[in-house]
């Protein structure tokens, strides 16, 4: 039984992966004032782990993220930005 539980353990593990899905949200980002603004917001994001995709719109105020969701969160991401000191907050998440 031990052996058997062990060997299910072993696969979930394995095939955890497969069921994550790219994420894609949208972030407000009001702060941003100028040109060097998006570049930073965009470095901060492009380093959290599991985000696969960045690209952010000064004229929008926003930033766009396609993210591994088995290995970050929304909140991570406004945690990203507001440590570099650009607070943000999710206004559309859909599955991509």
């Amino acid at each position: 039984m031990q052996k058997l539980l062990a060997s299910f353990a072993l696969a979930t593990l394995i095939a955890a992966p497969a069921w994550a899905a790219p994420q894609t949200v949208v972030l407000a980002v009001s702060k941003m004032t100028c040109a060097a603004c998006p570049i930073t917001v965009k470095t901060a994001l492009s380093r959290v782990p599991g985000v696969t995709a960045v690209s952010v719109s000064l004229e929008k105020k926003q930033a766009r993220v396609v993210f591994d969701d088995a290995q970050t969160t929304v909140a991570a991401l406004t945690r990203a930005t507001t440590d570099a000191g650009y607070p943000s907050t999710a206004v559309k998440a859909a599955a991509k």
